[in-house]
């Protein structure tokens, strides 16, 4: 069985919050984003990461992803070849 190569974290925060409530989240994120892949015995340093947002009504959908091994090395591929 392969193993992932690849994490995604989403998190719903509304607009209107402050730039201070979504900097703390962001960094709250980051964190659980680093001690999951600690978790499942990826180095965190390997990695490499990247933020999405997704606007719905009055939310924002904030993803970050994490990216190690094969899918690290298919993204930065791809990022390379994209103007």
């Amino acid at each position: 069985m392969t193993r992932p190569t690849q994490a995604h974290m989403s998190r719903t925060i509304g607009k209107n919050k402050t730039d201070a409530f979504k900097d703390l989240t962001k960094r709250q994120i980051e964190y659980y984003m680093g001690a999951k892949l600690i978790e499942v015995g990826v180095n965190p340093n390997s990695a490499i990461y990247r933020w999405s947002l997704e606007t719905k009504g009055f939310n924002e959908i904030w993803t970050y992803s994490a990216y190690w091994g094969d899918s690290k090395e298919q993204l930065l591929k791809q990022e390379q070849e994209s103007p």
